[in-house]
């Protein structure tokens, strides 16, 4: 387990929401304030492969560890960020990246967690919760019509429209990597084939580096060790990257056209690449956003980095409390 310090103790008076980000690679869970400042931060791994059961033990160890800090009791409602798709209207999650958790009934299990008491529990999906993160504290805030997408390991994304987070009925509203740009495309794990996450991904990137003659100088062949060649030059990791920024430049500017964006805010670890993925990502939107009312879109770095997901749930808990 590790943890983060408190930089401060809470405002009298001022909300206070306890929070849980459910990642296939890391469970974090905080303390959040009413202005959305983060004031506790601890995490633990993923066990992702392993049965539903101890999944969620690990959620709940993370809860456990959360408990503990002395401004827990002040917590007044627990939200929960989950890798989707999700059920808003169930509480429940069938991750993509979780295979033992199908409909599995998160909201009711941390409800049954005794430290969460009679405290609610608000459910989200994690790029939903990222959405809100960056709409309220980060990127997204001078824009009321936003698209905010995390790229790592999978490609999730939020809708912020009009002014408000739009999470739809299910939860799901805004699920880009999983829509569909290459129908005779390789399948996917969710079932169809040729979508988004598995061309744009920090997976995709590293997958096609090495099918494309890349090859590691130790023993990291992710996405990040592609990154550091693409930098020194390598010809097949700034391939990989240029077509994941192409592949994901497809997908917003049809969610664009749909919907009426001013601006793209993009987190997660791929976006942690800077310039060697967002410039060819501008670059391939100008070729793919042509209509009057998509050309001109802001393409903006994510701001709250690895916090987004714990503060996103917490501004998604927040509102349905108020």
């Amino acid at each position: 387990m590790s943890s983060h310090p408190v930089p401060r103790v809470s405002n009298p008076g001022t909300a206070l929401i306890a929070a849980v980000d459910i990642g296939g690679t890391k469970i974090a869970a905080g303390l959040v304030d009413g202005a959305g400042t983060l004031l506790h931060r601890c995490q633990v791994p993923t066990p992702a492969r392993e049965s539903a059961e101890s999944v969620f033990a690990a959620v709940a160890g993370a809860v456990d560890a959360l408990a503990e800090h002395p401004l827990w009791s002040e917590a007044t409602a627990v939200g929960v960020g989950s890798a989707g798709p999700v059920d808003i209207r169930s509480g429940t999650v069938s991750p993509v990246n979780i295979p033992g958790w199908r409909d599995f009934p998160l909201v009711e299990q941390v409800q049954k967690h005794p430290a969460v008491g009679d405290r609610p529990v608000v459910l989200g999906g994690d790029a939903v919760a990222m959405a809100a993160a960056e709409h309220w504290r980060g990127a997204a805030r001078p824009y009321r019509n936003a698209l905010c997408i995390v790229v790592s390991t999978g490609v999730g994304a939020g809708l912020v429209l009009n002014g408000q987070v739009h999470p739809g009925p299910s939860g799901n509203a805004g699920h880009l990597g999983h829509i569909s740009i290459d129908p005779d495309g390789e399948p996917c794990a969710c079932g169809s084939r040729g979508c988004l996450e598995g061309l744009a991904s920090g997976t995709a990137i590293a997958r096609h580096a090495r099918a494309a003659g890349w090859r590691p100088s130790g023993d990291d062949d992710s996405a990040v060790a592609v990154a550091r060649a693409a930098r020194a030059g390598d010809p097949p990791a700034l391939a990989a990257f240029d077509r994941a920024a192409r592949a994901l430049a497809v997908g917003i500017a049809g969610t664009a056209a749909l919907v009426d964006l001013e601006a793209a805010v993009i987190g997660g670890g791929v976006a942690q690449a800077g310039e060697l993925f967002l410039a060819p990502l501008r670059r391939h939107l100008d070729s793919y956003a042509t209509l009057s009312y998509t050309r001109g879109l802001v393409v903006a770095p994510a701001q709250l980095g690895t916090d987004a997901g714990v503060i996103g749930a917490a501004a998604l808990a927040l509102a349905a409390t108020r």
